[in-house]
This record gives C-alpha cells, structure tokens and sequence, in this order.
C-alpha cells in the first residue's frame, strides 16, 4: 500500500473522509517526505489533518506546539475521543499529573503531544523529551511568531532554539490561517526552516456571507438582528471590555440569554461561559478579541463586529469563526468613523516606537478601506492576501442583498434534523461535552437528506468515521426508521 492510500484509509477509519483536499494532499507527502512544510489555511480548512495523519503514520512521537490551553485541550480531546494517543502538556497540570503524563511519554506511549511553548524552556521536560524519537514538531498558530504577525507571542522564539538542541532534526511544519507575504517570510527566517514548501489555499470561504453596515442606528439594528437569529449560535466581537460589558448588558435588558468573555473578568467565570456557549446552554456570547483562538465550534451561524477591527488579519480570523462545518453564516460588521478615531487612539497610547506605529497605522487605513469600499468585499479581502479574485461575487453585501433576517439553509427534512438534534444535544449532555463532538451541524444535514436505514448505509455519510458510527450508529438508525414509520416523511 502507498503511503497516500495508507493516509486516506487512516482518514476514513478516523474522521470519516473519503479523500483529502489537494493542498491537504500535498501538505501530507511533503511531510512524509521529510520536508520541512509551510502551510497556510483558513480556519476551517483542515490544518489539523495536515500533522495529525502524518503523525499516524511517522514513527515516535510528534510534537505540537499551540498558545492556548483551550486549543490542546480541545484538539487533544478530539483525538482522545477518535481513539488516537494523545495528550497535552500545560501549566494548568498538578505534580501528579505532570508526573503521570511523564511517564506516560517515556513508554512511548503518547502519538500526539501537544505543548505551550513556554514548555520548552523547562530543563526537565526538555530532557524527557530528548529521550524520545520525535519525528515531526507541528507550530500551529505560526504567525505568533512574527513581531509583524497581528498575534505575536515572544515566547514562540524558543521553537527553534528547542529544536536546535535534539539529537536528530525532526521534520518541521508551520500553519497559520493568516499571513500577508511579510509575515510569512519572517515565519519561515524565525523558525529556521529549511527549504519548506510552501503551500497556499485560497482565503476564500465561499460559504461566509460579508456584510458592512453602513448607515442607521448600530443599536437597535444589532438588536434586531439577534431576534431574527435567536435559534442560532454566533459571537458579536467589540473593541473594548466595557463596550463589551455595555452591549452585554442591552442584550439582558431586553431578555436576550448571552454570556459575555473580556479579559477583565475573573479566570472561572471566562473559563464557565466558554463552555455554556460551546456545549449550547447559550446561543449567544459577546466578547473582545480575546475569544476565539483554538476554539473549535463549528456551527457558528454568525459573527457580528460591532466595532472595527484593528486590521485585516484580526477581523479574517474573527469572521473565519462562523461556518467552519462549511454550511451558509452570516458575517456582518457594523461601521462607525468613532471607531476609526477610538482605534487610532489606542494605537498612539500604545505604540512602543514609530516604525511599529506607522505599520499599525497603516493596517487600521487597510480597514477602513475595506469597510468603506463599494467594491465586492470578498475581492477586497483576497487581494489584501496576494490572491487574484473576480469583480463580483454573489454573497456580499456590495453585490447583492444580503438579508439580515431569518433564513431555510438547505431543502431537507427539518422534522428530522430537529429530532436529530434534540438526539445530540441529550448525547452530548450525557457525556459532558459541547453537541459538535458527538455529531456535526454537516453530519446531520447528511442524515436528514439521505435517512441512511442501515450501518453499511451510515458508512457512506461524509464525516462519520468508524468510532461515531460505533459509539451512535444504532441509536441514529433507530430514531430514523421510527421516524420514517411515523409517517412523518
């Protein structure tokens, strides 16, 4: 068997994909290839496969490097649950975990660890892991490393440093969803790869639907917006903790269930409304930009900027949110030239010296060129990431009319996809994690179009790997042959 075919039964037996998307294909024999691999992905498009299947498949161990805790342990619960090896090393563990997962790494026992880089200044760890044959080193978030990158973190300089000091050289691969051709220049001198290649997707997520607003009364059209959308989850991003606290508080008054999330809060109750919004206790969560790296919900419906973004970058990775299961969302931004000046405050305020100003400064006009332009705002986008792309596209407000109302996003059975859902949410409920870890927003539109009645017709249903089909395929099949002989179809 070749190594490919070898990858895309790895990819069906675990996550329930028949084939990989050519850049994911690429991404993977560069890296089983024992190429130094540079990938750049929006969120949503699968970076994750791009190391965890060669992970699979190398010998030893391989190692991830990400910023958040709430990132590994996302990932690493999703591995856990797929039945893969893995496990994450962070501040967060007690000596005798610590102590546990040590021992756990020394028997070769762990495929996938993933790490915080300030990990990998720690003397002891560092000796644990030199006694173990680590094949590949996986940097996710990778513009955190680049002082021109929108989320630079001076601790990811210790990546390259680490990896000078191991025995052999492992294979390294670097993935971000967003960098300009600087930043990506500066990500490959700092992490010190050699001759990587070099693998671009398209920015383009056909399935977010852009909307600027201009005019009115940003208030009462949020206000507005929300009630049309109340079924639905979705994230409203604000520029400081107290417009945060203040849109938060508009919501309760007028009864709106929502939990908000800023840095000014206290570490549990951030960390508890987090997880009533991913595991849909809320729909709706109001927050800085301090949410949403690593936070992995597919079925985001929406995300609304009630304020500009600082630049590009942040606002493509804030939208890029919405819609990772790849159905239709709504990503709208409400603009106001106060905000232009507020931002442009901050930035003087914080600025450490002209040239980082000047270059701040310059994002921000970069912005506001966006949110003001009567051009498709999806070409705008693209072309700020060196992509050519069409005059018009038919899912921006500049080239048709977007309804901020209610929406039918596909034709199928919605009888079956609510008991579908009700299904899940018990599911996810008896197991205490958030609904998309038992069954995707896609994987149930699937089974409500196609109301597979067998396990060999469950096999055919993208998405579903052997392990979902194992844990829930009874009980799917169960619930829609009762529905079907209800008469309800």
């Amino acid at each position: 068997m070749s190594r490919m075919k070898e990858a895309e039964t790895l990819l069906k037996k675990y996550y329930g994909y028949r084939s990989f998307k050519p850049i994911q294909q690429k991404a993977i024999e560069s890296v089983l290839n024992g190429q130094d691999t540079f990938v750049v992905m929006p969120t949503g498009g699968g970076k994750s496969l791009c190391y965890q299947i060669p992970a699979l498949m190398l010998e030893g161990m391989t190692l991830v490097v990400s910023p958040l805790i709430s990132l590994m342990k996302d990932q690493v619960d999703q591995l856990l649950r797929l039945g893969i090896s893995a496990a994450c090393m962070n501040s967060m563990l007690d000596e005798v975990q610590y102590q546990a997962l040590r021992a756990q790494v020394l028997r070769g026992e762990i495929k996938i660890l993933y790490v915080a880089p300030e990990r990998l200044r720690s003397g002891e760890f560092l000796s644990v892991l030199r006694k173990q044959k680590i094949s590949l080193v996986a940097v996710d978030e990778a513009h955190c490393v680049s002082q021109w990158g929108h989320d630079f973190r001076p601790s990811y300089h210790s990546i390259s440093q680490f990896i000078r000091t191991l025995s052999e050289r492992p294979v390294v691969a670097a993935f971000t969803a967003t960098a300009t051709t600087e930043t990506r220049a500066d990500i490959i001198n700092r992490l010190e790869l050699i001759r990587p290649n070099i693998y671009r997707a398209s920015f383009n997520r056909a399935n977010l639907i852009l909307s600027v607003q201009r005019d009115g009364n940003r208030k009462e059209a949020l206000m507005e917006f929300i009630q049309n959308h109340s079924q639905q989850a979705g994230i409203i991003y604000c520029n400081t903790r107290k417009e945060v606290d203040k849109i938060w508080d508009m919501l309760r008054r007028a009864g709106i269930q929502a939990v908000r999330y800023h840095g000014g809060m206290e570490d549990w109750e951030r960390n508890e409304n987090q997880d009533s919004f991913l595991k849909e206790k809320v729909n709706l969560i109001v927050a800085t930009n301090a949410f949403g790296m690593g936070i992995n919900k597919p079925d985001v419906r929406y995300v609304v900027h009630y304020n500009l973004p600082k630049n590009i970058e942040s606002y493509y990775q804030e939208i890029g949110r919405a819609g990772r299961d790849g159905l239709p969302s709504l990503c709208v931004l409400f603009f106001s030239y106060s905000d232009v000046h507020i931002n442009r405050y901050l930035l003087e305020q914080n600025s450490k010296n002209e040239e980082r100003l000047a270059f701040d400064l310059g994002k921000l006009d970069d912005m506001v060129q966006y949110a003001t332009t009567g051009k498709c705002l999806r070409q705008h986008i693209l072309q700020y990431f060196g992509e050519t792309a069409k005059d018009t596209c038919n899912g921006c407000s500049n080239c048709c009319e977007v309804s901020l109302g209610k929406a039918v996003m596909q034709t199928i059975d919605e009888g079956l996809l609510n008991e579908l859902r009700t299904m899940r949410l018990m599911l996810a409920m008896e197991e205490g994690v958030p609904s998309y870890r038992i069954l995707s927003d896609e994987v149930l539109h699937a089974l409500a179009e196609h109301q597979p009645g067998s396990m060999i017709a469950l096999q055919q249903i993208y998405g579903l790997g052997e392990e979902h089909i194992r844990r829930y395929g009874e009980q799917i099949i169960a619930l829609i042959t009762d529905y079907q002989n209800r008469g309800a179809v």
